[in-house]
């Protein structure tokens, strides 16, 4: 198994090394326990960031977040970032997406269907914040055809401390799927958006060129 990939438990942060194209790092950090308990990212991140990425977890849930470093300004990562009604612009696991109900705003739902060699075939997700000022975008998964019951993602932007880039982070808590460890779960979700968010930095920094 890459090193990327590896579990890191809460007091320990991994930096993978990523393509030439992208200049991107990741820092992956899982919390596990067997009763509810809040969980909070080990690594640091500006105090704005940290009630979002705070989250309860409970029995039988794990909860993870990643962080993206992009060679792109805010402005030009945001805009594909917000876009509920097009995932798949940079989640390329994702194949299509249709706005069931609402116009994307605060509680629209969205179906999206995944690829084909994946454990699922589609879902239907609600959009929980969406905050233009302060870059944050939260959505939670209601419905469809996998096995990430309960997933609940929040995603903020930042400026890095260079002042010309971005930080993404990306915080996720989901119930365990029956038959699978925490880690087992921990490690494909993390991988999922670890894809998701490279595949955002390749697409920001080719437009900020």
């Amino acid at each position: 198994m890459p090193t990327s990939l590896q579990l890191h438990r809460i007091n320990t942060t991994a930096t993978a090394t990523t393509s030439s194209a992208s200049t991107a790092t990741v820092a992956i950090s899982h919390y596990h326990k067997t009763s509810q308990t809040i969980w909070r990212p080990s690594f640091s991140m500006p105090d704005d960031a940290v009630h979002h990425h705070t989250h309860a977890v409970g029995p039988g849930q794990c909860c993870s977040a990643v962080v993206q470093n992009i060679a792109a300004p805010i402005a030009a990562v945001w805009p594909v970032v917000r876009r509920f009604d097009n995932p798949q612009a940079y989640k390329h696991f994702l194949k299509s997406c249709h706005v069931l109900d609402g116009d994307c705003a605060v509680g629209s739902l969205r179906e999206v269907h995944v690829v084909s060699g994946l454990p699922a075939e589609s879902s239907t997700e609600r959009l929980e914040i969406l905050d233009d000022e302060r870059h944050v975008i939260s959505f939670s998964v209601v419905g469809g055809d996998h096995r990430l019951k309960n997933y609940r993602s929040v995603t903020t932007l930042h400026q890095s401390p260079t002042g010309s880039g971005t930080v993404v982070i990306e915080s996720y808590v989901v119930d365990v799927p029956p038959g699978n460890t925490k880690d087992e779960t921990c490690v494909f979700a993390d991988t999922i958006v670890r894809c998701n968010l490279q595949s955002l930095a390749q697409i920001a920094e080719d437009f900020s060129r």
